[in-house]
């Protein structure tokens, strides 16, 4: 998806949130220059990684899991995109993934060390999370990428893949970068919220809004499969 397809969903999601573009954009542009200094990964790489292969996008929900433990040889050749808080989950279980879709609100020192170990790290930047871009970004050392929501034009560090939650971005990027097929882990739509979005501090109707939205977007992929 590029911003032309992606800007009509971004501005009804701003209304329907009341969210602001200002804050967004701001958010966005310290991200872009705290990225001037880091390891930034060659997204053109993202797509020799992807494209024509398998992939397994993971989310944070309830079922996680029991679902790793359930489909663990599914994973064997496949690459592995974990949603944020769900990168917890896989390293528990022994599995480490190629790359994390991320706006920091997971356990992040299970993702710092993900990355130390050569998960690609793409990390978002929006209206709400600039204090933990501040906190957080310059401890990666490994392999990174910036993302926004806004008009990546505006930026010469940071990508927009389309999707808004780190769940329905992981697939976006999958699908940006045509992979043959993507299977779904950890999604669930159930009105339920698991343990690894580490939600327990937060608005749990904001929450659920976000996740329809998330259901939302990811029903105009076509290539996909629940799990």
């Amino acid at each position: 998806m590029y911003y032309k397809e992606w800007e009509p969903i971004y501005k009804k999601i701003l209304d329907d949130f009341n969210f602001s573009i200002m804050e967004d954009e701001k958010s966005a542009d310290f991200l872009n220059i705290i990225l001037q200094k880091n390891n930034l990964y060659d997204v053109k790489k993202l797509e020799n990684i992807i494209k024509n292969k398998e992939v397994v996008v993971f989310g944070a929900g309830p079922s996680l899991e029991k679902s790793i433990i359930k489909h663990k040889n599914l994973f064997i050749g496949k690459i592995k995109i974990s949603a944020d808080g769900a990168t917890t989950a896989l390293l528990k279980n022994g599995i480490l993934p190629d790359i994390i879709v991320t706006d920091l609100d997971g356990r992040i020192v299970d993702q710092i060390k993900a990355n130390m170990d050569g998960s690609i790290i793409v990390v978002h930047a929006h209206g709400d999370n600039m204090d933990k871009i501040k906190k957080y970004v310059s401890r990666f050392t490994g392999p990174i990428v910036g993302t926004t929501q806004t008009n990546q034009k505006n930026y010469d560090k940071l990508n927009n893949f389309g999707g808004f939650t780190d769940g329905d971005r992981a697939v976006y990027l999958a699908n940006h970068f045509r992979a043959k097929k993507i299977y779904l882990i950890g999604f669930d739509f159930n009105k339920t919220i698991g343990q690894y979005s580490f939600a327990r501090k937060k608005d749990k109707n904001l929450k659920l809004k976000k996740l329809e939205w998330c259901k939302t977007l990811i029903d105009k992929i076509k290539n996909i499969q629940y799990l």
